[in-house]
């Protein structure tokens, strides 16, 4: 779990500092990546607490707002990042009611994809 707040937190660096976000009324390269991202952080927004990291109830939507501030979307592109995380959540909320270990194989995929992502955009895009 670490791992991931890390690489996110670097990721939300990278894009601040290096200049990569898109033009007003255009869409970064990244985008795509980043909306998955938002879903993954849904996720676990749902996922984490439900199995047993109940100090983590806000940090994962935490995480999402550090995501929206440093990429000062447009109105239309912070709905899609929102959307992204909802949905995410969602998903989970309609089959996961306790955690069972499909829940929490779920929950590490999560932060396994949500590591390689962050490490992926920070690689390609923050260097720029």
């Amino acid at each position: 779990m670490r791992l991931t707040a890390l690489l996110l937190a670097f990721l939300l660096a990278a894009c601040g500092v290096s200049g990569a976000r898109a033009a007003e009324g255009s869409t970064p390269p990244y985008e795509t990546d980043l909306m998955r991202l938002a879903e993954i952080l849904g996720g676990l927004h749902y996922l984490r607490p439900l199995c047993g990291m109940s100090a983590e109830a806000q940090s994962w939507r935490g995480e999402m707002q550090g995501l929206i501030d440093t990429e000062q979307p447009s109105d239309s592109r912070r709905a899609r990042l929102v959307a992204a995380f909802n949905q995410g959540y969602n998903s989970y909320a309609q089959v996961y009611r306790t955690c069972t270990p499909a829940a929490a194989v779920a929950v590490q995929r999560q932060l396994d994809e949500g590591a390689r992502l962050s490490h992926e955009i920070v690689v390609r895009y923050g260097g720029n």
